[in-house]
Formats: structure tokens, sequence, C-alpha cells
């Protein structure tokens, strides 16, 4: 008797994400597109520890354009941020005028076990003068019990986060909405 087409079909997909290797497996943002000039939400996917080893900290560096961020405290662990001027005056809501403010942010003191997924989330707002069609990446350094994970690498010009062993995750910026009449 033949096997069902559908248990073929699992386990030609198990084998092709063993085989994917660690660099498919690291940091990410659960958006790849944000808009220029708006609020953003954005949650750092971590999919597990270092190698077997559970991850015990979590340390993003803000991109400039990246304003009045705020992270999301989490159980278990203990908010850091560092504070900074940014490189500019940035316009903000309610006529405010935003000139320094979280450059880096760490999430230290829980346990992200190796076989465990978690999320880190910030909010902020993306300047309105970011440029549309760019790429914003948010380097990321993953400290685990033994080894460190450091998804730092930002595309040169001309290549992507594929030409890249531990790539900073990032997302696409998009223009402004349009006015509503």
């Amino acid at each position: 008797m033949k096997p069902p087409t559908y248990l073929f079909a699992a386990a030609l997909v198990s084998a092709t994400l063993a085989l994917a290797g660690p660099a498919s497996a690291h940091v990410t943002l659960d958006l790849r597109e944000a808009t220029v000039g708006a609020p953003v939400r954005i949650a750092f996917r971590v999919p597990h520890g270092c190698a077997g080893s559970p991850m015990v900290a979590l340390r993003i560096r803000v991109p400039d354009g990246v304003i009045a961020v705020k992270p999301m405290p989490k159980p278990g662990w203990q908010v850091e941020t560092v504070k900074g001027k940014y490189d500019q005056a940035y316009p903000y809501f309610h006529g405010a005028t935003l000139t320094e403010g979280v450059r880096e942010i760490a999430w230290r003191g829980g346990k992200l076990p190796d076989e465990y997924y978690d999320e880190f989330v910030i909010s902020g707002f993306l300047a309105g003068n970011l440029e549309p069609g760019k790429k914003l990446y948010f380097p990321a350094v993953q400290e685990c019990e033994t080894g460190v994970a450091r998804w730092i690498e930002i595309p040169a010009a001309g290549k992507s986060t594929d030409d890249y062993k531990e790539p900073a995750p990032g997302l696409t910026l998009l223009p402004k909405a349009a006015p509503r009449p």
C-alpha cells in the first residue's frame, strides 16, 4: 500500500526546514511594512534561544527616525532603556518637537528556553521625513546562557538580507496616506 500524498508532502516540508539552517531562524518583525508619519507597533519575534541554550536578554537598537518609543513591559523580564539625542528635531503630536528619546531597549532577567517562541513589543512613531520605499533596520542582539546571536547585519546597496548570515530585522517604509477630504 502506498503512503498518502500528504505524508510525503509533510516529510518534504520538514526536510526543507531542517536544511534551512540557523540563518532562517533569526529575530524578525511582525510587520513587513509601515507608514511614515504614523504611529507604529512592532513585535520582535524570537523563535528560540541559541543552539540549545535559553535566551536571557534581547537588546534592540532603535534606528534614526523612529521616535517616541515605548517598550511593552513583559512579565518575568526587566526592561531597560537608553535615552539619547536624536539626529535632528522631529515634529510630533499637538505641536510638540522631540529632540531626544529611547535609542536602545533591553529586556533582561527572563528566560526563553530554546524550545519556546516569544515576542517583545515596542510602540513608537515613524517620522514623516523618512523616505518611502527604503528599508528601516532594527539591529538586535540575542544573549543566551551560553552564546550570543548578533542580528545586526544591514545590507549594503544592491544586497538583501538573504545575502547575510545574521541580518538585522527590518521593515519597508510606505508613503503617508493621502489626507481624507
